[in-house]
């Protein structure tokens, strides 16, 4: 059994410990403080990346080239009722892009006079569509979606017609924008089946 001057040692001590010493500030809030400012941090550290990735759509800028018109060559590569396969560079490319940084589109001359530019990928899941002049179709190899030759849906999966991107006709080249890839809520997305009736 403890004596008397024991118990009366460990009291005095444990009233020391949550009691103000000379500056002010017991143990406990000392370490009350240390705990709030160490979580303080602990929450900042955190915070600054969802805040950025919060507010990033009003502080990000687009990089140089984004928006911009790139040519396909000249109007004589694309001869009038055929449908040709064009690719050009992405103007936004970082040095380890390599080659694919190059994309193809297919270049569709209805007349001599009016183009369509179809983005290769399927409306459906983006496989690479290729165009058969034959039959007069762009077909899909992974899920079996085709097109007609002006882009609408002709039957399988896809619930549209082929992507088409924008374009111009400058001093005798074909020009097409490139910084937005067409999609369905894209401005230049083709009209689905454009009057044509889809096959069952």
């Amino acid at each position: 059994m403890a004596s008397q001057n024991e118990l009366v040692n460990i009291k005095s001590r444990a009233e020391s410990t949550s009691q103000p010493t000379e500056t002010g500030m017991s143990r406990r809030t000392m370490l009350f403080k240390l705990g709030l400012l160490f979580n303080g941090f602990a929450a900042a550290i955190l915070g600054v990346p969802i805040l950025r990735y919060l507010l990033s759509p009003a502080i990000r800028e687009k990089k140089m080239g984004y928006d911009s018109w790139v040519s396909l060559g000249g109007l004589e590569k694309f001869p009038a009722g055929e449908t040709r396969l064009a690719t050009y560079r992405n103007p936004v490319v970082t040095p380890w892009d390599g080659q694919t940084a190059d994309i193809a589109c297919w270049v569709r001359n209805v007349d001599g006079q009016s183009f369509q530019i179809f983005a290769i990928n399927c409306a459906h899941l983006g496989c690479p569509v290729r165009w058969f002049p034959k039959s007069g179709l762009f077909l899909c190899p992974c899920h079996g979606g085709a097109y007609y030759e002006d882009g609408s849906r002709a039957s399988g999966p896809p619930e549209r017609g082929l992507f088409q991107y924008s374009h111009k006709i400058q001093d005798g080249k074909l020009f097409i924008m490139t910084g937005e890839m067409p999609t369905p809520g894209s401005p230049n997305a083709a009209n689905g089946t454009a009057g044509r009736p889809a096959c069952a």
